[in-house]
């Protein structure tokens, strides 16, 4: 009987050695502790050397400001709760437009996505109005609406609108066939196929995209308070670029920030709640 050599850990005479290679080790997430650890610590660096920059003068203070000040300024605004009417404004007006956009872009989205010829007929002009800057619209709409907050919502919604639509319509357009057939064979009509296949791939498009309106929200608030209004922390922020106040404008900044990431963390919790069981298509 012939020995077989790879019982001994022998090869054969000639036959090259198969080695198993290694794979590279990925390395290991920190925790969701230690990453806050990591986060808050860069940006205490980030503080740290534009107050050290400042001070040795390798930055003009004219331009770039003082964290100590821009810091001393905020606190005053909370303090004296000058900056609480000028927040709820802004924060009013990127609601209302977060909620009318997502709630428009979804609604028309669908409208579309199951109307191939309509879409067909819409389709030069959605096209044309999405390469629009939307921002040249703020001025007519402060006409239309006046320099309220009908103006701000207005151009907010025109912003929001289509990052929610054109995920609501390719979600509708990317539906699975086999589930449409599959649900087509157990005689389910449109109205069952538009709440329990179409809606929910459309859904699932949207939370992709929700992050994004939150940002377009804002940017049209603020926006449209830079163009004309009476209140909101843009037009603070216009306020002081115009008497040169590099200060608060570096304040108004970091609160308009602040307060974004406070309702992305909002739209990130109402994901997770929603998310949650929603089929896939």
């Amino acid at each position: 009987m012939i020995a077989d050599p790879s019982a001994s850990g022998r090869t054969a005479p000639g036959r090259p050695v198969a080695r198993p290679q290694r794979r590279p080790r990925r390395r290991a997430m920190p925790g969701p502790i230690v990453l806050t650890v990591l986060q808050a610590a860069m940006f205490a660096a980030l503080i740290i050397a534009w107050y050290v920059l400042v001070r040795a003068k390798a930055l003009p203070v004219f331009f770039f400001g003082d964290p100590v000040l821009v810091f001393q300024q905020i606190v005053s605004w909370f303090v004296t709760g000058e900056i609480f009417v000028h927040l709820a404004t802004t924060l009013i007006e990127t609601l209302l437009a977060f909620l009318l956009g997502v709630a428009s872009g979804i609604g028309i989205g669908l409208w579309l996505g199951l109307s191939p010829l309509t879409a067909a007929l819409f389709d030069p002009y959605i096209k044309a109005l999405n390469a629009m800057p939307r921002v040249i619209l703020g001025p007519i709409f402060i006409v239309w609406f006046g320099l309220g907050i009908g103006s701000k919502v207005a151009l907010g919604v025109t912003l929001v609108f289509f990052v929610v639509f054109f995920n609501v319509f390719q979600g509708v357009r990317e539906v699975n066939p086999v589930i449409l057939a599959n649900s087509r064979m157990l005689g389910a009509n449109r109205r069952q196929l538009l709440t329990t296949v179409y809606i929910p791939s459309a859904l699932s498009w949207v939370f992709s995209s929700l992050h994004m309106s939150v940002g377009m929200a804002f940017v049209g608030a603020v926006v449209g308070e830079y163009l004309g209004s009476a209140r909101g922390v843009g037009y603070l922020i216009l306020q002081a670029e115009a008497t040169f106040d590099v200060n608060a404008v570096f304040a108004g900044i970091i609160v308009l920030t602040v307060f974004a990431l406070v309702l992305d963390l909002a739209v990130t919790l109402v994901e997770k709640r929603l998310i949650v069981g929603t089929p896939k298509s």
